[in-house]
């Protein structure tokens, strides 16, 4: 068999769906050999987008998504999305070309060493150098990456390689379970539960990534211990509950943090410190349980006194089993500063002011969409809003990037949302500055015949860094600039453009882009004057006040 040929029927036994990438000579082989394969090929318009949608199938599935590009050029476009997919726990495999390895072609003509430039942003990162070894590398490259802690990995093909003939066999996977939490730690976080004054649970990315979200619901239930969520935490219980106090959007003095400075113990549900911290532990201060797939990694600012090491829903089971609500535990500040905070959560929502106000915005989303429905941030400012205001009502519902934290993965997240889960409504949500880093792949959706609608959130300006800005007391400078007239933009790409002139167009105006299918662009102008006053001062001397109360 043709080793090509060989290479792709390991990625349908691995059950790959789709390729995300753009071809090269050094893929011509490859791309022949996929011509019959029932995986379909996603053309995309940049390297870069395309890892970023092969991440973003590994979040929403669980199996690794697949992103190809040639050698040189194409390889070094896919190292922003292997550091997403790396830092983001998104499992992942990227396939590059090379040029023959056994005898020069063209000299050092777009020659670089992929391999090792890839090696420090991967799990696993191996050139093939025989077609014999195809099936091995590729059954490892797909074990390594959806093992915890999910990942990227890469596999460079050289072009000399796809063409040998090989007698190799596919290697069928091998059945295996995640490791079980050790009884012994199981019962030192049920003493340390039972024993805190006032128990607090924190629930992380790592929680969302498996269906853990049931046994933790369960787990609540029993013990009435509130929770509060990371931003890539979001959803894995739904965020109308009763005891739900709110997302850690910022690291520190949000009005969660209030409730924080009010526990004893945090029971860490599945957060690592790849993602920015919701809290800073301190010597003195609140002990922490550390639940999670891996062992923790220490930091100055994170150093659990317990680690339950394992599948995080049979470690939940475990010691929801073994625990008894007590009658000592104190959750009465956690309550009255609930109501403040579902208070500030409903300020804004329904201000009539234009451009328009951030919580009217994250209102307005979530008045349109389902429980299942799907936004997909890029990295913007509005961020934090939706990470604070926006209640998640279903696990990975929420997609957004906390972890590496790039900007210009807002719309090709929301084109791999959309394959994944096709009878879903699905919103990319993207700030001026991040959307035209890939834009291009409005061509995408719409060869794609996707149902999906695209929010430009425009200021004309890199408006995180403005805030940033403004809060190290900086003069505003050099993060202004121009956009194109988005409308046009996206009626060139055959796209439907719209533009929203007051708040109150905006709900009817996503309702009908929903209703009428299609890729829809809604540009909306965004007024984010008081971004400033309020992340940075107001929320500050608002949740100190709360806790100099007590």
């Amino acid at each position: 068999m043709k080793a090509s040929d060989l290479f792709v029927k390991a990625l349908e036994a691995e059950g790959v769906e789709y390729i995300f990438g753009i071809p090269g000579e050094e893929n011509l082989d490859v791309l022949n050999s996929l011509k019959h394969s029932p995986i379909q090929l996603i053309i995309t318009r940049h390297e870069q987008a395309a890892g970023f949608m092969a991440a973003t199938y590994g979040r929403l599935t669980g199996k690794a998504g697949v992103c190809m590009s040639t050698l040189g050029p194409g390889a070094t476009n896919l190292v922003t999305a292997a550091a997403y997919a790396n830092l983001g726990a998104m499992p992942m495999v990227m396939i590059t070309g090379q040029k023959p390895i056994k005898s020069s072609k063209q000299g050092r003509f777009q020659i670089i060493d992929v391999v090792n430039l890839m090696e420090p942003i991967t799990k696993y990162s191996c050139q093939i150098t025989s077609g014999q070894v195809i099936p091995a590398r590729i059954r490892e490259a797909f074990d390594v990456a959806q093992t915890e802690r999910p990942g990227a990995t890469h596999l460079e093909l050289p072009e000399d390689i796809a063409i040998e003939e090989t007698g190799a066999q596919i290697i069928e996977h091998s059945t295996h379970r995640r490791p079980l939490a050790e009884n012994k730690a199981v019962e030192k976080a049920v003493e340390m539960i039972q024993k805190a004054k006032s128990p607090l649970i924190l629930v992380g990315a790592g929680a969302n990534r498996k269906t853990s979200g049931k046994m933790l619901r369960q787990f609540i239930d029993k013990t009435g211990i509130p929770f509060f969520t990371t931003q890539m935490g979001k959803g894995v219980i739904d965020e109308r509950h009763h005891l739900y106090l709110g997302c850690a959007a910022l690291s520190d003095n949000d009005f969660v943090h209030a409730a924080i400075r009010s526990t004893d113990l945090i029971i860490n549900v599945g957060h690592d410190v790849v993602e920015k911290p919701p809290f800073f532990m301190k010597p003195d201060g609140f002990k922490v349980i550390h639940i999670n797939y891996t062992n923790a990694s220490v930091d100055p600012v994170y150093f659990p006194q317990a680690e339950v090491t394992g599948d995080i829903a049979n470690a939940i089971y475990q010691i929801k089993e073994k625990i008894e609500r007590q009658i000592h535990w104190d959750f009465k500040n956690f309550f009255e500063e609930k109501i403040l905070i579902d208070e500030n959560l409903q300020e804004g929502a329904t201000d009539d002011r234009f451009p328009i106000y951030p919580q009217r915005l994250v209102h307005d989303v979530r008045s349109v969409l389902p429980d299942n429905g799907i936004i997909a941030l890029d990295n913007g400012i509005y961020k934090i809003w939706f990470a604070r205001n926006y209640l998640a009502y279903r696990h990975n519902t929420v997609l957004l990037d906390n972890a590496l934290a790039t900007m210009g993965a807002g719309l090709p997240s929301a084109i791999a949302a959309k394959l994944v889960n096709p009878d879903e409504r699905v919103i990319a949500i993207c700030g001026d500055g991040g959307f035209m880093m890939n834009s291009a792949e409005l061509e995408t959706a719409v060869r794609l015949k996707l149902d999906l609608v695209v929010l430009i959130l425009n200021d004309n300006a890199f408006g995180m860094i403005k805030w940033k800005q403004a809060n190290l007391g900086f003069e505003d400078f050099g993060l202004d600039l121009n956009n194109p007239d988005f409308v046009l933009y996206a009626q060139s790409y055959g796209a439907i453009g719209h533009r929203i002139h007051k708040a109150e167009e905006l709900i009817p105006k996503l309702e009908n882009c929903f209703e009428d299918g299609g890729i829809h662009v809604i540009e909306v102008p965004m007024d984010y004057s008081e971004n400033d006053r309020i992340l940075n001062h107001e929320i500050k001397e608002r949740s100190q006040a709360i806790f100099a109360d007590k």
